[in-house]
């Protein structure tokens, strides 16, 4: 029965049935589709109540069903990607109470995670990685001589990414290797609307007669003269070429099936059985759809792509309600600016790797979409798309999540940085960004973009200075990177007026004594709560490359302690060059260098994260008072 706007309740007999897939293959085929329609309404309460990734989770069920029930998991190997696609997957691989803390604090992860189930084989919260993992498990199979099958699950875009390419072109070249790449078609991008022709010649194609006397036509072909080998060779491709789109992987040298409709567990399910038997890389292409069996999802699929806590009767009222309204977010603050910088400079161009929503640029996108560029999962792309056309010109400005931009470092560092092209780079969701956790945290920015030469590094402490900082930036002659945190600032509202800031040159926010706090963005308001308690001295050191070296020295003759603070890493980060900068002038104050630690944080609220690691006002005071021996 098709699911509407109020989905029934998530807990059913034959769902609680199933610890384990061992139990889901217990189940005789024509029992799926029940099971299907119970773990769909589950998806939907429980994420409801968490908040998560909904949309492409409810596309996944019947396929994610069909692969647990044919191959036999964990033993063999599933990859999903990306994998904000796993919510099923992890509901019946004996997760389906622990749903309750997904993306919670010491919950489980909204992402596949090793550490966290023998069935979550590869972490996959970036994309584009599935096939050559699941090539590398092939492999490794084949090398040890092991039955098992490795299945990379792509979707969501991921094809989209260079990477995926990279490992296609690879395991083409391997024709011995065991792997089933599952192309999850959820966009409509590469084929039409799949019918029973399809559904007929998937079956035919991926069944034991079609191979087999396509295994005897190719030795018997193999004989025979070259030209005549090729010619054949090239008549079966375009006669597969005339009635599916898959011609393109089979010259990557996969056997290619589909498309067929991914919520067609009677097409699936014959389908992956006759593919588990064949050798060889084979690519099966099937179409789902995001949000299917709950019609708001399936109306609006961007809405509830990443959704936070709602009401799942009556919906999602607007983009605003999803993502909590509130004050002005950094975000918000760059989409304004971009669109009224746009407006005055028309050789703005705009950038993104797939990241249109989550980056502010809607507006943008519509206002100008002659200079909106959505490349794809592709960051590598995207930073040399940039520098090309710097190159002729225009003004480029990629907007890309921290966590994203560690993709394309070659490319910062070749293409734009040596050859000093003005690319700015907007960066948002640098720090902890919460409930995506480890894989999403912008916790390294400043520490990996320190060491490159002609660089410009701006770290905003509040929204109007975010604004500010983006203007000065984009005017620099020179690449230049803005850092700004996920979320809502100070509650500073932004100037209309664009004015540049002194490059390389900080600010003093209060005058303390003994004590000096040199601050950078987001921990500038913390720095303050900190400072009132212990009338210390606060710096919004506001660049952390040109660094305010007259200020640092000033504030150490001043001072008997240094403290630097900063939400990203504290190894190699911006408190390590305020010490190189003070051993370089001979000075011996002593500097508290107070960041993110060497370990990978997990998920969780952000406020909650902050004060694990020692990043709230509380644990920061506690630090300083015990560093903090005052000279008499």
């Amino acid at each position: 029965m098709p699911l509407g706007t109020q989905p029934a309740s998530p807990r059913s007999s034959m769902l609680e049935s199933i610890a384990s897939p061992a139990d889901l293959r217990k189940l005789d085929p024509s029992e799926l589709p029940q099971l299907a329609d119970e773990l769909r309404n589950f998806l939907i309460k429980s994420v409801s109540r968490t908040g998560g990734h909904l949309s492409s989770n409810l596309g996944t069920v019947e396929l994610t069903v069909a692969l647990h029930y044919v191959f036999n998991t964990p033993e063999d190997r599933i990859v999903w990607d990306v994998g904000h696609q796993t919510y099923a997957h992890k509901v019946l691989t004996g997760r389906r109470d622990a749903m309750a803390g997904l993306r919670q604090y010491q919950g489980i992860s909204g992402f596949p995670r090793r550490s966290e189930s023998a069935y979550d084989t590869f972490g996959t919260a970036h994309s584009s990685t599935s096939i050559s993992a699941a090539l590398g498990m092939a492999e490794a199979a084949r090398l040890r001589g092991e039955d098992r099958r490795a299945i990379a699950v792509i979707g969501d875009g991921a094809m989209s990414a260079g990477m995926a390419f990279e490992a296609l072109n690879n395991a083409g070249d391997i024709h011995n290797t065991n792997l089933l790449v599952i192309l999850n078609d959820n966009e409509m991008s590469i084929s039409p609307p799949v019918g029973a022709l399809n559904k007929h010649l998937s079956r035919l194609l991926s069944g034991k007669l079609y191979n087999g006397a396509r295994t005897i036509g190719k030795r018997f072909l193999e004989n025979l003269p070259p030209p005549v080998f090729e010619l054949a060779r090239r008549t079966e491709e375009h006669v597969k070429g005339m009635v599916m789109p898959g011609t393109m992987f089979e010259e990557f040298g996969f056997n290619y099936i589909g498309p067929i409709d991914g919520h067609d567990l009677e097409s699936l399910l014959p389908t992956l059985q006759n593919l588990r038997t064949l050798k060889g890389p084979q690519f099966l292409h099937v179409i789902t759809r995001k949000g299917q069996g709950y019609k708001l999802a399936e109306a609006d699929p961007i809405l509830y792509h990443g959704v936070s806590r709602f009401d799942h009767t009556a919906g999602i009222a607007s983009g605003k309600d999803a993502k909590g309204g509130g004050k002005l977010t950094y975000t918000q603050v760059f989409g304004d600016w971009l669109c009224d910088m746009a407006a005055v400079d028309k050789r703005l161009v705009a950038i993104t790797p797939a990241m249109r929503e989550g980056s502010g640029m809607v507006r943008f996108a519509e206002e100008h979409p002659s200079r909106y560029y959505d490349v794809g999962i592709a960051e590598q792309h995207a930073l040399t798309f940039g520098a090309g056309l710097a190159c002729e010109g225009f003004k480029p400005v990629v907007a890309i999540y921290s966590t994203f931009l560690q993709r394309a470092y070659d490319q910062l560092i070749h293409d734009i940085a040596l050859q000093n092209l003005p690319v700015m780079m907007a960066i948002d969701r640098a720090g902890l960004v919460g409930a995506d956790g480890a894989t999403h945290h912008g916790a390294f920015d400043i520490s990996y973009l320190l060491c490159v030469p002609n660089l410009t590094i701006f770290c905003p402490a509040d929204e109007n200075e975010c604004r500010q900082m983006l203007y000065t930036a984009y005017l620099h002659d020179g690449p230049t990177a803005v850092r700004y945190p996920r979320g809502s600032g100070l509650g500073v509202a932004p100037e209309a007026t664009m004015q540049t800031l002194p490059i390389g040159k900080g600010e003093l926010r209060r005058e303390g004594k003994n004590i000096a706090l040199l601050a950078f963005g987001s921990m500038v308001g913390t720095a303050l709560e900190v400072a009132s308690e212990l009338d210390a001295s606060v710096a919004n050191m506001r660049f952390a490359k040109p660094l305010d070296r007259d200020l640092i020295l000033q504030l150490a003759a001043r001072h008997e302690l240094l403290v630097s603070l900063e939400e990203n890493a504290v190894m190699g980060g911006a408190g390590s060059e305020i010490a190189r900068t003070l051993h370089e002038a001979g000075v011996s104050t002593r500097l508290l260098q107070i960041g993110l630690p060497d370990r990978f944080v997990d998920h969780g609220d952000q406020a909650q994260l902050l004060a694990e690691v020692g990043l709230d006002a509380r644990s920061i005071l506690k630090r300083i008072e015990e560093a903090y021996r005052p000279n008499s």
